[in-house]
């Protein structure tokens, strides 16, 4: 397996960029965090005026060995029938996605039965991992795979010089998983990385701690080798939408983290390249304690806070029209040197 190249970014535009921002015909700083999201995609897009881009969102699915030690509140059958009903256009995702003009895919990953429905995309690379308790959830080979699934996916899109790609998942049990890589590469505890997932609480919630914390014990995974803590903790879609988050980027577009889940991915693709951290835009501030945390740990500001948790790729799609408006801003405002109008009395 072979990561794709990825640009990276040349900080010494930046003040290009943000002189062409300071121009626009407003008192400076007045759009608030849509003047730095503007900054960012210019930045990206290497223009002081993006284009208004396609959107695409892929919501990548997969199961999890860890389910069977009751981490979750819905039984494993759900991933495919969830699965299903994306395939249908009957999620919150399939929805957000009409609402903001954005192409969206439904990718079986890791699905532990046949996910054949119309217009879902055949990615599997494993039926589901292994109990991590018992062994690594996936071998080596399967983890390189999940990633090669989600690089896979990207190159089937139509190429385009800019672009925004927003990724999301669906698969029971994968807030555990997502602990557990977050444990893992950003060095939060069990306790801090946890959180209610589908809706656990009390001593499930206890009981889900102490599983996490369990699996991080017997595998002691090392963060300076990521494939091998994919490989030992679990989630083909981790791995795919890792894979996914690398492949855009060396396309040159901005990749829209959506939460926790996602965000777990994302700490995956910047450990095997952190050429990466610049392309990525993180969508919400999940309400997922873990994923909060994260971000503070991180120093990272979301585009959202609307105490979302569902995953699927729903915050990132909801970041989009937000992406847009921060392009059209750079794109299409007039400028003071441009206009003749007067800065005197709006700085």
């Amino acid at each position: 397996m072979r990561l794709p190249h990825i640009t990276v970014l040349d900080p010494s535009r930046k003040p290009f960029l943000q002189a062409h921002l300071d121009d626009l015909t407003k008192p400076q700083g007045s759009l608030g965090r849509l003047e730095s999201l503007g900054l960012q995609l210019a930045w990206i897009a290497g223009t002081e005026r993006p284009a208004d881009p396609e959107a695409f969102l892929l919501t990548f699915g997969g199961d999890h060995g860890i389910a069977r030690h009751g981490v979750s509140a819905f039984p494993p059958e759900v991933t495919p029938q969830m699965v299903a009903n994306m395939a249908r256009g009957g999620a919150a995702i399939c929805a957000l996605c009409r609402a903001h003009r954005i192409t969206h895919r439904v990718i079986d990953a890791g699905v532990a039965v046949p996910c054949d429905f119309p217009g879902v995309s055949q990615r599997n690379v494993v039926r589901g991992t292994a109990d991590p308790l018992a062994g690594p959830a996936m071998t080596l080979d399967q983890a390189k795979a999940s990633l090669q699934a989600g690089m896979d996916e990207v190159n089937d899109i139509p190429s385009q010089p800019f672009a925004l790609l927003g990724l999301g998942e669906m698969g029971i049990a994968n807030s555990a998983i997502a602990a557990l890589l977050v444990c893992a590469l950003s060095g939060l505890s069990p306790e801090e990385a946890v959180g209610p997932g589908t809706g656990v609480h009390g001593e499930v919630l206890n009981h889900k701690v102490s599983v996490v914390t369990a699996v991080l014990a017997k595998h002691q995974p090392d963060p300076a080798n990521p494939l091998a803590v994919l490989a030992a903790v679990g989630g083909a879609e981790f791995g795919a939408m890792a894979g996914a988050m690398l492949a855009g980027a060396a396309r040159g577009w901005a990749v829209i983290v959506d939460g926790y889940i996602a965000g777990a991915a994302a700490l995956v693709a910047i450990a095997l390249d952190p050429a990466v951290k610049d392309y990525l835009v993180w969508s919400h501030r999940s309400a997922e304690p873990g994923a909060r945390r994260l971000l503070q740990k991180l120093e990272i500001e979301p585009v959202l806070d609307l105490n979302l948790r569902l995953g699927e790729g729903s915050g990132a799609a909801l970041a989009v029209p937000i992406l847009r408006s921060a392009c059209a801003v750079m794109r299409e405002m007039a400028t003071f040197s441009g206009a003749g109008v007067s800065t005197a009395e709006m700085h």
